[in-house]
């Protein structure tokens, strides 16, 4: 399509498309221009001058790449525009590969670590939460979406994939050679610790992990413990029903969790059901940068309910719904639609994360530094829960 034409779709059918397929998530550009937003002429001024007093010639077709990405970039880290190629994928549900290296990211310009699951090739490899991903194989990841990253790190088991990636300091670029796998490390596991308390460590909300966390809550009741330290610092990864569910081993009665869209009306919210609440034991919630999605559900559940105190660093801010919205010529934006609230409806998680009771910065390790032999975070767990009390 030539650039002025394609320059003309994206200023006046672009919107008209967007409301037709998305039931009105975006407005006509002349609605728009009723509401305020002289912007649109602007661009247009802006794709014009570029064309016409540009140093050299241009390829109207990148710029215009370019402005589709900087207006999905300035919504929130979940947001993106897609490519044709990223568009077609999703609408015809290509399977990512079995093989994983354990990372869950997002979009901060490069793409960004948020957790790292337990015994992952990622995690046997020391890449920890908030790392920045600068490429994989090669290939930049400045101009790349969340979900065409995660799909490049995905693959058959076995394969390899090569990470470049800076941790404090962008000329520090080291290079991390990971093996694809299929992941074992149970959901959740356990150890026991002094005065009757357990530490739980859910390593993924993945599907299984509520009826896993209460098979071991289950066992460790048996055995005697009577408080529970629940570790999901970098927990990121799995579907929100999940946290849903494993909340309400907790909560008796009330709401567990909002998904809210633009309007009041488009509140969806889920609460207990008769018999919910089976454990009443104390609980306090390890939580870092990297608690993410369902834990971020699952943990604004039980403090939202003074079921469990927060123990750590605020946790990452990744809770919302998102809905293709296809594009002419094959493109297509990745927009959040909807995203969870707190327990009261009063403060939305997505973007916002949740601020612990008791705040504790995990240690800087950098890539050459030895781990730390203590664990600041999981003491300060352990002074709260003994003096928390029952639900």
């Amino acid at each position: 399509m030539a650039s002025k034409s394609r320059l003309t779709v994206f200023l006046v059918s672009t919107p008209l498309v967007v409301v037709a397929v998305a039931g009105g998530l975006l407005g006509t550009s002349a609605l728009a221009r009723q509401q305020g937003v002289p912007q649109l002429r602007m661009l247009d001024d802006c794709v014009q001058l570029i064309r016409g007093a540009y140093v050299q010639p241009v390829d109207i077709d990148k710029v215009f790449d370019g402005a589709m990405r900087g207006l999905a970039d300035g919504l929130d880290s979940s947001s993106a525009y897609l490519t044709p190629a990223d568009v077609k994928d999703i609408q015809s549900d290509v399977p990512l590969g079995a093989g994983e290296t354990g990372l869950v990211v997002t979009k901060q310009f490069y793409l960004r670590v948020v957790g790292v699951r337990d015994g992952s090739p990622a995690a046997r490899a020391g890449l920890r939460t908030g790392d920045n991903i600068r490429g994989i194989d090669g290939q930049p990841t400045r101009e790349m979406s969340a979900i065409e990253g995660t799909r490049l790190l995905r693959g058959a088991p076995g394969s390899k994939v090569v990470l470049s990636v800076f941790r404090n300091n962008v000329v520090d670029i080291r290079e991390f050679p990971l093996e694809r796998a299929a992941l074992t490390t149970p959901l959740v596991s356990s150890k026991p610790l002094a005065g009757g308390a357990v530490d739980v460590r859910i390593a993924s909300f993945a599907t299984g992990a509520a009826a896993a966390l209460a098979s071991t809550l289950d066992s460790a009741t048996h055995a005697g413990a009577s408080r529970f330290l629940i570790d999901i610092r970098g927990t990121a990864d799995g579907p929100v029903d999940e946290g849903i569910a494993a909340a309400r081993l907790f909560i008796k009665s009330g709401v567990i969790a909002i998904l809210a869209g633009r309007e009041a009306p488009d509140q969806v919210k889920t609460n207990a059901n008769p018999g919910d609440g089976s454990v009443t034991a104390p609980v306090v919630l390890l939580t870092s940068n990297g608690t993410a999605g369902a834990a971020e559900v699952f943990a604004a559940a039980l403090s939202g309910h003074d079921r469990a105190e927060l123990v750590g660093e605020p946790t990452a801010g990744v809770a919302a719904v998102e809905h293709l919205v296809p594009l002419p010529e094959g493109a297509g934006l990745w927009l959040t639609y909807r995203r969870y609230m707190t327990v009261d409806g009063q403060q939305p998680i997505h973007e916002r994360g949740l601020r612990p009771t008791v705040g504790v910065e995990e240690p800087f390790i950098g890539f050459d530094d030895t781990p730390p032999t203590t664990d600041p975070v999981l003491d300060r767990g352990l002074d709260t829960l003994k003096k928390a009390k029952s639900g």
